[in-house]
C-alpha cells in the first residue's frame, strides 16, 4: 500500500510539474499605506463629527454666533480675515492685500521659535541630566537648585525673560527652551538609573569604555523615553510661547490673538485658534516622523494590543 501511494503521488507531482504555478496578486495597497489612509479617514471622521455638532448647537440657537461663531462663520470671510496679518510689525494694523503671504510668515515666525526652544531645550536638558548623573560633584550643586526652580511655571518666567533678553524672539525661545528643559533633565536622570545592569555588563564584557558604553548603550536605551517626554512637552512650549507673543515679542499668532481678543473680533480668535490647532499637530506630526527615523531600531506596533 504505502508503495502504491508513493506511486501515486509522484504521479500527481510529475503532472502539475508541466503547469505553470498560480500567480499571487500582489495587494493594490501596502498595509503601511493602508494604516496611513485609515488614520486620515478616522480623522476627517473625527473632525467632521466635532464640526457638526458645532454647527448643529448654532443652528438649534444654543450658542451666540457673536461669542462662539460656528466654523462656516469664521470661515466664510478668509479674505478679510487675512488683512489682520500685516507685515509691518504694528499692533492694530490692516494690511491693504489678501495677506496670504503675512500669514505664512507670522505662521513660520511661531513655529520657528518653537523649533529653536525645543532642540535647545532637549540637546541642553539630555547634556545636563546625564552631567548629574555621572558627575557626582555637579549633582551635588545643581540637582537642588533644579529641583527648586522645575516647579516654577514657564509663564512665570516672562517677566525674567523681558528683564534680561527685552523685547524681540529671545523671550519667546527662552519660554519654549524652559518649558522643556527641566522635564528633559530630570527625565534623562530617571531614563539613566532605570538602564538595566545586563546591558552595562555586557558592554564591559565586550571591553567597551565608559563613553562607549554611553553613546552605544545608554543613550540609544532612554532615548525613546526622553522623545516622549518631548513630545508631551510640545504643546505646553506652544501655550507659552503665544503667551511670550502676546506680551515679549509683539509678533506673532499669540499677538494676533491677543489683538482679536481686545477689538472683540470672535472669527479672528477661532481662525487664529485653528491655525494654532493645525500646526500643533503638524509639529507632533513631524515630531513623530523624526522619532521613527532616529529610534530605527524599535520595531513598531510592538506595545500591548488595542
Amino acid at each position: 500500500m504505502t508503495m502504491t501511494a508513493d506511486a501515486g503521488q509522484t504521479r500527481l507531482g510529475e503532472a502539475g510539474a508541466g503547469r505553470p504555478a498560480p500567480k499571487i496578486k500582489p495587494p493594490l495597497l501596502s498595509p503601511a499605506l493602508r494604516r496611513r489612509l485609515s488614520a486620515i479617514g478616522w480623522g476627517l471622521i473625527s473632525l467632521s463629527l466635532f464640526a457638526g455638532l458645532w454647527e448643529a448647537l448654532w443652528f438649534f440657537g444654543m450658542l451666540n454666533p457673536l461669542l462662539l461663531p460656528p466654523p462656516h462663520l469664521f470661515l466664510s470671510d478668509i479674505p478679510g480675515t487675512l488683512k489682520f496679518f500685516d507685515r509691518s510689525n504694528r499692533i492694530g494694523s490692516v494690511a491693504s492685500g489678501v495677506g496670504v503671504w503675512p500669514l505664512l510668515f507670522t505662521m513660520g515666525s511661531t513655529t520657528l521659535r518653537v523649533l529653536v526652544g525645543l532642540t535647545l531645550g532637549f540637546t541642553c536638558g539630555v547634556a545636563v541630566g546625564a552631567a548629574i548623573h555621572y558627575v557626582k560633584l555637579l549633582r551635588n550643586l545643581l540637582l537642588p537648585t533644579i529641583l527648586l526652580l522645575a516647579p516654577i511655571s514657564p509663564v512665570a518666567w516672562l517677566p525674567v525673560a523681558i528683564f534680561v533678553f527685552g523685547i524681540g524672539d529671545v523671550p519667546a525661545i527662552f519660554l519654549v527652551f524652559i518649558t522643556v528643559f527641566f522635564a528633559i533633565v530630570l527625565s534623562t536622570g530617571a531614563q539613566i538609573e532605570s538602564v538595566p545592569k545586563n546591558y552595562i555588563h555586557v558592554a564591559r564584557i565586550m571591553g567597551a569604555s565608559q563613553r562607549q558604553t554611553f553613546w552605544k548603550v545608554i543613550l540609544p536605551a532612554i532615548l525613546p523615553s526622553l522623545f516622549m517626554t518631548l513630545r508631551l512637552n510640545l504643546f505646553a512650549a506652544w501655550m507659552v510661547v503665544l503667551i511670550a507673543e502676546t506680551v515679549g515679542v509683539g509678533t506673532g499668532l499669540g499677538q494676533i490673538t491677543s489683538m482679536a481678543r481686545s477689538t472683540f473680533n470672535a472669527k479672528l480668535v477661532f481662525f487664529t485658534m485653528a491655525i494654532i490647532g493645525l500646526l500643533g499637530f503638524l509639529s507632533d506630526f513631524a515630531l513623530r516622523q523624526v522619532q521613527n527615523k532616529m529610534l530605527w531600531w524599535i520595531a513598531p506596533n510592538q506595545g500591548a494590543a488595542r
